[in-house]
């Protein structure tokens, strides 16, 4: 949450380094969202090979927004089919471990 308020400047003044920073930690500390998140900014600054990597982590946590962007991506030509087909097969698996 304290991501996305110092990201959008919701209630606090709007520090997009200071909201990474906070992405970045909780995504350290396994919190899926934040990761998708700053795959979202790395995708947003083009930097779309980070973006990838991120939201490969998050969709093989069964986050589903994350497959959704590597898909879109794939669709874009800023993912390969090989990526986009390893994050589909580690979000299933993660979906069927929730199981």
């Amino acid at each position: 949450r304290l991501g996305v308020a110092y990201y959008t400047g919701d209630g606090v003044e709007e520090d997009k380094p200071r909201s990474l920073h906070h992405f970045q930690q909780a995504a350290m500390k396994g919190h899926v969202a934040s990761r998708n998140n700053l795959g979202a900014a790395e995708y947003r600054d083009g930097n779309y090979e980070l973006a990838t990597q991120h939201w490969m982590i998050s969709a093989k946590m069964g986050y589903e927004k994350s497959l959704n962007a590597i898909k879109d991506m794939f669709k874009q030509g800023h993912a390969t089919k090989a990526q986009y087909t390893e994050a589909l097969l580690g979000y299933r698996d993660a979906v069927e471990e929730m199981k």
